[in-house]
């Protein structure tokens, strides 16, 4: 075995035989990871109550060579983020983040995505009431472009011609973006993105923070085209559930707007 230490965010954890967890992580070193922490459910145990959901910090797991499964040594946690927990709007937007990572975080750049996945949980943690919405969708659109997946808006995802800065475009999954005129109409089954939503959406990709004015049913748009989005690019036809749950809180009533 192999020890790794490394910067850490726990992303799910499960009860385990009678005294034990498995928690699975996101990692800067090592994309995701499944370990078991042994003991973690004893009333006294080598890791406190530093192993929560969203939690980061540093791990030190004893890496197996072969199979998936590795051991936990020590999770020291730098920041909790137990106000996730505090707001069912904060709540199923992390999930939504962890969601995605642990789907399609096993790419080339563990530290880019680790970094991004970070980014969106205190991105949501920080934005206001009418803010949350906003910032999920931000952190979901980096983070998908940390994987490697950015839609193409300033040049046709055809012809790779430039498209004027404010002009709408038809957005195209398949072809992984914006479209200019001429390639539109040879394609069908783009949509029409705005000009201010493809601003917003630009924005985003650039970590540049949230577009003000942004309206519940411009949120609830723009996560639809991003839920076509990964289907077409990155989804393994499971369904994403913690996904859906978040766009269903969306459409009933969870708060959109500015991010901080």
């Amino acid at each position: 075995m192999a020890a790794l230490d490394t910067e850490a965010l726990v992303l799910h954890l499960f009860d385990y035989r009678e005294t034990s967890r498995i928690v699975r992580f996101v990692t800067r070193d090592a994309g995701v990871v499944s370990v078991v922490a042994r003991g973690a459910r004893r009333p006294r145990n080598r890791y406190g109550a530093a192993l929560d959901l969203f939690a980061s910090g540093t791990a030190q797991v004893m890496m197996h060579e072969s199979g998936d499964l590795h051991a936990l040594h020590a999770f020291e946690a730098a920041r909790s983020r137990r106000e996730l927990a505090l707001s069912l709007d904060r709540f199923v937007a992390a999930a939504m983040i962890g969601e995605m990572c642990l789907r399609f975080g096993s790419g080339d750049e563990p530290a880019r995505v680790f970094d991004a996945a970070v980014g969106a949980l205190d991105a949501i943690t920080a934005a206001p009431e009418d803010g949350v919405s906003a910032a999920s969708l931000a952190g979901a659109w980096r983070l998908v472009s940390e994987l490697g997946f950015a839609p193409s808006l300033d040049r046709c995802a055809s012809c790779h011609g430039e498209i004027e800065a404010g002009a709408d475009v038809a957005f195209h999954n398949r072809a992984g973006g914006a479209l200019c005129r001429g390639c539109a109409s040879n394609a069908p089954g783009g949509r029409r993105l705005p000009a201010s939503a493809r601003a917003t959406l630009r924005a985003w990709l650039a970590a540049s923070g949230a577009a003000p004015g942004l309206q519940q049913a411009e949120a609830r748009a723009h996560a639809r085209m991003l839920r076509r989005f990964l289907d077409e690019h990155v989804g393994d036809g499971r369904p994403l559930r913690a996904f859906v749950a978040w766009e269903d809180r969306l459409a009933i009533g969870g708060r959109a707007g500015t991010s901080a």
